[in-house]
């Protein structure tokens, strides 16, 4: 298949589910995640970004859970009312497959701003409230809280969640960005059906301790960041100017040398791909799908011919050999910069 090929259809066949944990439920290989067509990347088009969520639905399997992955906070609602009006205008067949993901507990001020998480139980059935209300559903497949509130214990969060799912108003509880003691902690009050973290080969701090205590408990991954917001897409170019306002301006990871750093990382990767016949974003998200089939990636595209691209790294299979190369190309811990600014480093439990 060639790369052009792989960067225009949007079909894609018969690939197996995969579950999230031994409690969640089974999924299409790619997660849809949303974020970018509300916040922190700039403009969005509103009718390409409808049309690519109904292309993602279009391509899951009958049978398959459709991942679409949000948080309330994404454009202070913006982000769930759109994934609304996608479900409402999309085929009855495909909106059944529909899986929601919906994180929940930032804090935003009228100027966009973070102020912080609240994790309390009284506030994790406020969050669930207007979120079901917003996205016209009365369930929410997967609820989880963004960050760890530090000045609330996770099992009351996770507790208060517990009890939505008696209530039948969620269905599986996720975590996000959470060590592994955490993690452990939080399995103890109630079954976890799966961790969204980064993961990527420039963000590789998982494998160490966290994906090992996820594996022991039987919780899945869905992995965000698998392009590193577009750094690692093969579509990233040293000249390029940022919106006002996208988060990349102010990501370390896309500052001065580092940047420079990290796009030879991706020369080097792009060689591994042309001799594939691929795409650089198909080999660094098909290298995500290696990792494990409790790994979900969640690809963030806002158009369809992103989407299609993302698609076609179903269908790519990595030897060992390619492995290797991958792995020559882009070493572990190679990238250069934090993958968030110092103040929302310090909010990652998955960093402490």
């Amino acid at each position: 298949m060639t790369t052009n090929e792989n960067a225009t259809t949007a079909t894609v066949l018969a690939p197996a589910s995969r579950r999230l944990g031994t409690t969640g439920p089974a999924v299409f290989p790619l997660g849809l995640g949303c974020m970018g067509m509300s916040a922190l990347y700039g403009e969005a088009d509103r009718a390409e970004s409808l049309a690519t969520v109904h292309a993602y639905l279009e391509a899951v399997p009958e049978g398959m859970g459709a991942l679409l992955d949000t948080g309330d906070f994404y454009g202070m609602g913006h982000n769930e009312l759109l994934i609304n009006e996608a479900l409402r205008t999309a085929p009855a067949a495909a909106r059944e497959r529909v899986l929601t993901s919906v994180k929940f507990g930032a804090l935003r001020t009228v100027e966009g701003g973070f102020t912080g998480y609240d994790g309390r139980p009284e506030a994790v059935k406020n969050f669930l409230a207007y979120s079901l209300q917003r996205l016209g559903r009365d369930h929410v497949d997967i609820y989880r809280i963004a960050r760890v509130d530090p000045a609330v214990p996770i099992e009351e969060t996770v507790g208060a969640i517990a009890e939505a799912v008696q209530a039948g108003h969620v269905r599986h509880i996720g975590l996000s960005e959470v060590g592994a003691d955490t993690l452990r902690r939080a399995a103890a009050v109630a079954p976890i059906s799966d961790l969204q973290i980064e993961y990527s080969l420039i963000s590789r701090g998982i494998e160490e301790e966290i994906l090992p205590a996820a594996r022991e408990l039987g919780i899945g991954v869905t992995a965000y960041g698998v392009l590193s917001r577009g750094l690692i897409s093969g579509h990233f170019t040293r000249d390029r100017a940022l919106a006002p306002g996208d988060f990349r301006g102010m990501s370390p990871r896309f500052q001065g040398d580092n940047l420079h750093r990290n796009l030879d990382l991706v020369d080097a990767l792009r060689k591994v791909a042309e001799e594939k016949g691929v795409t650089v974003a198909q080999t660094a998200i098909a290298w995500v799908l290696s990792r494990g089939e409790d790994i979900v990636p969640l690809v963030g595209a806002r158009r369809r011919d992103r989407l299609a691209e993302a698609l076609g790294a179903i269908r790519v299979e990595l030897s060992p050999a390619d492995l290797a190369a991958i792995e020559e190309a882009v070493p572990a811990g190679a990238a250069a910069g934090e993958r968030y600014p110092a103040a929302q480093m310090a909010h990652l439990d998955s960093e402490h």
